[in-house]
């Protein structure tokens, strides 16, 4: 893609509705093997979500784990909706799994680049084709050493207070254990033994346009208050499943962006 020109999003259609279930299945398999995925179950007294909303909604995760965008689809799959994933360029890029990325109606994201917002544009598109878009709206993987949310960036209220869509919560703790950051070989290894539970919780929609005076032309302070409304509903259902007090209520300190950072 060109600088300066917007992307497109292209509905999977019926070929990629049959990909999706086959990769769902096969990948759902290995995932049974490395680990125990708990979907929508809680401790708490919170009453869990059993389905997701119909029609364009905006599912967003906590991440802390190079897993997790496999995960959330899973989850996403197993409460009725297939997600189409923001994701890196470079998934894009990789022989074979760029064209499944596309073929699934994944959304391209140019990290780093001034074209990365452009992804909102096609996320955008696929929200108005009634899709269920998925993002981790930290923009990379925390770096908070004990797995805390840090503090949202901005693109996910503005890609709802744009289209309208709803957005719904969805908690992961966990999914560090499958798969971290170091030792990525002899963690799958010890965890076809261990198979570490990933506790997974979904909130309730969210309004972003009930947030601001005027959703069409909302200031950025405005934005930056509904960002972070939203993420502490997300952080909420991270402390029932961990049964702990998140450090900061709405995402602890942002580290300095790298070239991976996201749409924001």
């Amino acid at each position: 893609m060109s600088p300066g020109t917007s992307q497109r999003w292209r509905h999977p259609g019926l070929t990629g509705a049959a990909v999706y279930a086959v990769a769902a299945a096969v990948v759902g398999g290995i995932i049974t093997v490395v680990s125990r995925l708990q979907v929508a179950k809680q401790r708490g007294r919170r009453r869990v979500a059993r389905s997701l909303p119909d029609g364009g909604v905006i599912i967003i995760s906590n991440h802390t784990s190079y897993v997790d965008g496999i995960l959330l689809a899973l989850v996403c799959r197993k409460l009725g909706r297939s997600v189409r994933l923001l994701a890196t360029s470079g998934i894009f890029r990789a022989p074979g799994l760029g064209s499944l990325a596309r073929r699934l109606g994944f959304i391209r994201v140019d990290r780093g680049e001034s074209t990365a917002a452009h992804a909102l544009d096609a996320a955008a598109e696929a929200l108005a084709a009634g899709e269920a878009v998925g993002i981790f709206p930290e923009g990379h993987l925390t770096r908070d050493p004990d797995h805390w949310p840090e503090r949202a960036k901005t693109g996910t209220v503005r890609l709802g207070l744009r289209t309208g869509a709803p957005i719904v919560p969805v908690a992961m703790v966990g999914a560090h254990r499958v798969l971290g950051k170091r030792h990525i070989f002899s963690t799958l290894v010890s965890n076809v033994l261990l198979r570490p539970r990933v506790l997974t919780a979904v909130g309730d929609p969210i309004d972003v346009r009930s947030m601001v005076d005027r959703w069409d032309e909302p200031d950025a302070e405005q934005v930056r208050l509904a960002t972070d409304r939203v993420m502490e509903r997300l952080i909420d259902l991270v402390e029932e499943l961990r049964g702990e007090i998140a450090p900061n209520p709405a995402g602890v300190a942002r580290t300095t962006d790298s070239p991976g950072a996201t749409v924001g």
